[in-house]
């Protein structure tokens, strides 16, 4: 059984398609948070059960649980290729993030909430030697999990070539790219890799990628954190496709 620690993440699993078994709420927190939760728990017939904080601190893997854990069945994934047809459905341009071994929990997180608030229309992981699904993931990515497409692949390379054929474009970020991110032509059919948080993509990876872009860094730090490099890469494609974010 899978846990789902804090209240918005909690409130966006109840808004979404998989199945929560329980919810288990500290003793005594209240708030409107609090009551949305139980109300939407009693429209669906969720049990709520009242336990001790200190239940909770046991379970919790965020430290970050708010008083509220659901345990739910696992998050359901798509093949890469549902996210092309996704957007195929909706009349766009596939936009995708693909994630090379990214081990902190908090980068997936960060980034796949990143992900769904630009409309990219799915996210792409490993499934070994890669931090996965977490508790912590779903906290930090404060209930994005929950509405957008995620795909867990054995071999990233090959899932690279299978969007290849499918015509998409592969931009692999690295410090050694060709060009700067506002060179590149990111508007067509686009799936963005961002490698490991210590070594960046792998040389295969790398290979395997159409084109490699950098952000511009005046500073002397050497690189950007995993998840600020994607937001802004991201963020770049959607303005280069005149995206109406409003």
């Amino acid at each position: 059984m899978v846990r789902i620690e804090g209240r918005n993440p909690v409130i966006e699993a109840l808004k979404g398609k998989r199945k929560i078994n329980k919810l288990l709420i500290q003793h005594g927190i209240t708030g409107d948070r609090v009551d949305l939760i139980l109300k939407q728990a009693g429209r669906q017939g969720i049990a709520v059960e009242r336990v001790p904080r200190q239940t909770l601190e046991k379970m919790a893997s965020s430290h970050a649980h708010q008083g509220v854990i659901a345990l739910t069945s696992p998050l359901p994934t798509v093949a890469p290729l549902d996210m092309v047809k996704l957007a195929a459905d909706k009349g766009e341009q596939p936009l995708l993030l693909i994630l090379d071994q990214i081990q902190d929990p908090h980068n997936i997180g960060s980034m796949i909430r990143t992900a769904y608030a630009a409309g990219l229309h799915g996210v792409i992981y490993q499934q070994k030697r890669a931090a996965g699904i977490t508790p912590i993931v779903a906290k930090t990515s404060a209930g994005a999990i929950e509405h957008i497409m995620l795909a867990e692949v054995k071999n990233i390379n090959t899932t690279i070539i299978e969007l290849k054929e499918a015509g998409l474009w592969i931009a692999g970020a690295d410090l050694g790219g060709e060009g700067l991110i506002y060179q590149a032509d990111l508007t067509g059919p686009l799936a963005i890799v961002i490698g490991n948080e210590g070594v960046g993509l792998r040389r295969l990876v790398k290979e395997n990628c159409d084109f490699l872009v950098k952000i511009p860094m005046i500073g002397e730090l050497g690189s950007l954190n995993a998840s600020v490099a994607a937001a802004i890469i991201i963020y770049e494609a959607v303005r280069q496709r005149g995206l109406n974010m409003a």
